[in-house]
């Protein structure tokens, strides 16, 4: 993104000639010899018609949106869902701005840095159009801001910028852009509390190591986990997952140290086949939490319960109709041609495998789970509840 052509976007008639075009197949825009700049016109036109779901505030206002910044951006409900608020934050890494939007509304005062002179002159083209008064966006980077500033903070926010000059996928800490780990003596000068958005591949034992005395959140959306997030400062030390659109649960940290059922599948108590969020997979609490009423043997395979509890946990239920070993010569007889939705978790059988060695076929007339248990895969055909 180079400075003229933000030069351009930020001109109201461009804005509204995307505008214009907003439901046009951006390759007809682009070829349109009738719209000026009908390039960049139908980029925008793109990456708004992208931004519907994922960032739905900044598609309704209209707002530019650089297709690098998209890319790396949060959405706005994985943003939505951190939980800090106070008088005046800093944002280290404004990229879009699209955390720091959610900030807004939970601060007094939001400063937020971007070294991009480019990018931070979108920012604050888009933050007017959304109507956002209390942030202040400086061209500037992380590491001169914080050695310079002399205000002192309620939070101070950072989501490294996880790729390195070539563009590898950069997941240690330390390897990141800002170095947090090296600023974090004076971040704890200039702020009360730090938070931290890390990749949703960073371990969670290495985030408790790394910082002590802090929560770590874990974020899924849809079945998929999204981020990690690590606030210092805490009162005590726990792992919060949150499934967004349905709750948080809180667990100590040696949860994640819970040990297994160890004892054979009991088949006649099975009647319920239950399926963790991914989010408690990877704070690996998933046996911490349906232990206590049902056998599990692994935080990243099924539970078994016979009666499910009162309390409402981030899983999916289905009720079991029957189970067996797998035996794909017996199973053929029965699923040979059948429309068979197949689910599958810690087995090394694929689910072409599977469908392959028992002629089942795709399709939703029957549903099936196969997983490992004590060396032994087991089938197990189960219904919605």
């Amino acid at each position: 993104m180079i400075s003229s052509d933000v030069d351009i976007m930020l001109n109201e008639e461009f804005r509204q000639l995307v505008l214009r075009n907003i439901e046009r197949d951006p390759v007809a825009v682009a070829m349109d010899k009738h719209i000026a700049n009908a390039s960049l016109v139908a980029t925008q036109v793109k990456y708004l018609q992208r931004a519907r779901h994922k960032l739905p505030r900044l598609y309704e206002a209209g707002c530019v949106i650089p297709p690098r910044a998209f890319e790396q951006s949060s959405s706005e409900e994985s943003a939505s869902v951190k939980a800090i608020s106070g008088g005046a934050l800093l944002d280290l890494t404004c990229g879009l701005g699209i955390d720091v939007m959610h900030f807004a509304k939970r601060f007094d005062r939001v400063v937020t840095l971007e070294r991009d002179e480019a990018l931070a002159k979108v920012v604050r083209y888009n933050f007017a159009l959304l109507g956002i008064d209390n942030v202040e966006v400086i061209t500037t980077s992380a590491e001169e801001y914080v050695a310079t500033t002399t205000d002192h903070f309620d939070w101070v926010f950072a989501d490294p910028d996880r790729r390195s000059p070539e563009g590898k996928k950069m997941v240690r800490m330390e390897d990141c852009s800002p170095d947090v780990i090296s600023l974090m003596p004076r971040l704890r000068e200039i702020a009360s509390r730090v938070g931290l958005k890390l990749s949703p591949l960073f371990d969670v034992d290495e985030a408790f190591r790394l910082l002590p005395g802090s929560e770590v959140e874990v974020v899924s959306i849809g079945g998929e986990c999204k981020e990690l997030n690590i606030y210092t400062g805490a009162e005590k030390e726990l792992l919060r997952v949150v499934v967004a659109g349905v709750g948080s649960w809180e667990f100590e940290p040696q949860s994640m140290r819970v040990m297994p059922t160890v004892e054979p599948l009991d088949v006649e108590r099975a009647k319920y086949l239950i399926i963790p969020d991914v989010a408690l997979q990877k704070g690996r609490v998933a046996i911490a939490a349906f232990k206590p009423f049902a056998q599990i043997w692994s935080n990243n395979g099924y539970a078994f319960a016979e009666a499910l509890p009162e309390e409402v946990l981030p899983a999916k239920v289905y009720a079991i109709e029957r189970m067996s070993r797998y035996n794909p010569k017996q199973l053929k007889r029965e699923f040979k041609g059948v429309g068979v939705e197949v689910l599958k978790r810690d087995t090394p059988l694929s689910v072409d495998a599977v469908r392959r060695a028992t002629r089942m076929r795709a399709g939703s007339e029957r549903m099936v789970a196969i997983t490992a248990i004590a060396s032994e895969n087991w089938i197990i055909e189960i219904k919605g509840c």
